[in-house]
């Protein structure tokens, strides 16, 4: 291949690939834009007649009772609460609910609350801006340990142990991860429920990871480096602010809002959903899986691979030529 020749190719796959990841990354961000965003309302009829009628399709208006709204705050199926009465407004918030999504009810719902002419207040857990960061940052974290083992592993071109690798770097992300949670937010509280989520979302991606390390080799980053580069673009939203594209082709099976969702309730709720236990189980499966198939097959040591004519020591002549088969 002829330098300008090669000058050019390399060029073009820099701005395609540039632009690919600008449309998986950035263009998350660019194309917000709220579409049916679930929001509940408690209020007097006449007032909930008019919300109604002044809204647009970018919110989904739920007109229910005091007690309906609290369990739909608390399942996550709304984002905030508005209760309006005859002496004021109320806004109410969970920290349970993601960030994004609680910091547009809670400017929706304030805004609906001085139009009507009333006084607002905001009831809303303390939360540090640590503990809003935590919950992705973790889910990015794990996976860029076992994929950083998974590419040293490979380099080294180690072929036996590989799961034993992936569980080792899996158990010191999760370790590491913790001292960083403590040293960010030391009032947040990594009991064995946490501590044993982390550990399984770790050890599914250490193992996907060494799995298609195995199969693949380096090239196997061509897919998993990217991962990290888009997925938690789109974990830190809420479907209903994402580009309907975005929606269905990353946000509806990423893996990082799954663990970030699932983190974030374990340490504001004390729970997580078995959604969550059943897709990082899978994971982990999946990558034993590919780490029982055949992998790549060895390259012959140098010795079997070249033609001997060494000179023999006892004569001072040249041996016979012999080749090695692998």
């Amino acid at each position: 291949m002829t330098a300008p020749r090669a000058a050019l190719i390399t060029a073009v796959v820099g701005a395609v690939v540039a632009f690919v990841l600008g449309v998986l990354t950035f263009g998350v961000q660019a194309t917000v834009h709220p579409d049916h965003v679930p929001l509940a309302l408690v209020g007097p009829p006449q007032v909930a007649q008019r919300v109604q009628a002044a809204s647009t399709g970018e919110i989904d208006w739920k007109i229910v009772s005091s007690d309906d709204a609290r369990r739909l705050l608390d399942d996550k199926e709304v984002y905030g609460v508005l209760e309006i009465a005859s002496a004021g407004a109320t806004v109410k918030l969970s920290a349970e609910v993601n960030p994004s999504g609680t910091q547009f009810a809670q400017q929706v719902l304030t805004g609906v609350a001085q139009g009507a002419g009333v006084p607002v207040k905001v009831e809303a857990p303390a939360v540090s801006a640590a503990a809003r960061t935590v919950p992705l940052a973790a889910s990015a974290l794990l996976w860029i340990g076992g994929l950083v083992a998974g590419v040293l592993f490979t380099v080294f071109d180690k072929r036996r142990y590989r799961s034993i690798s992936a569980v080792t770097a899996a158990i010191l992300s999760v370790g590491s991860v913790a001292g960083l949670i403590t040293w960010w937010d030391s009032g947040l509280t990594l009991d064995a429920g946490v501590i044993g989520f982390l550990l399984l979302v770790a050890t599914a991606f250490a193992l996907v990871q060494a799995g298609l390390f195995k199969l693949l080799g380096i090239r196997a980053m061509a897919l998993l480096a990217p991962l990290y580069l888009m997925a938690p673009a789109v974990a830190g939203q809420v479907p209903e602010l994402l580009n309907p594209a975005y929606r269905a082709a990353l946000w509806s099976w990423t893996p990082f809002r799954f663990s970030t969702e699932g983190l974030r309730s374990l340490l504001f709720g004390g729970s997580v959903t078995s959604t969550e236990l059943w897709v990082f189980g899978g994971i982990a499966l999946a990558g034993v899986i590919l780490l029982a198939l055949p992998g790549k097959k060895a390259q012959p040591d140098l010795a079997d691979g070249v033609v001997d004519v060494g000179v023999d020591q006892a004569h001072g002549l040249p041996r016979p030529q012999r080749q090695h088969t692998a």
